[in-house]
């Protein structure tokens, strides 16, 4: 009898969170790139990204690369504690904008007060 070897492909994930909006104005975006990378748990550890997740900025946007199972909703956890952290999660909303992005987008005040 011959052994079945059996060949274990890893699957990897790319998310996007995109601050162009804000990026400039109020979010730093290299804070929150270290704020991810300081706080993001891998194996319920944290500071344990090792080669499995890699976190990367591109002008006003930051890409996480993850080949382990990981939750686009614990990203998006994550960026409502930044906002928190930061003070400005009353200005900021987090949006799902496809399948693997959010963006940072400002509260509509200005709508709602005309309506009424």
């Amino acid at each position: 009898m011959s052994k079945v070897q059996k060949t274990v492909v890893k699957k990897s994930h790319k998310f996007v969170i995109d601050c162009t909006a804000p990026a400039g104005k109020i979010v730093d975006v290299a804070a929150f790139e270290k704020y991810l990378h300081d706080r993001i748990k891998v194996d319920n550890k944290v500071g344990n990204l090792g080669s499995n997740v890699i976190i990367s900025k591109d002008k006003s946007k930051i890409i996480i690369n993850t080949t382990i199972p990981f939750s686009k909703r614990y990203l998006k956890y994550l960026t409502k504690k930044f906002l928190k952290f930061k003070q400005i999660r009353d200005f900021l909303r987090v949006v799902a904008t496809t399948k693997n992005t959010y963006e940072l987008r400002y509260f509509n005040i200005g709508d709602s007060e005309s309506q009424e």
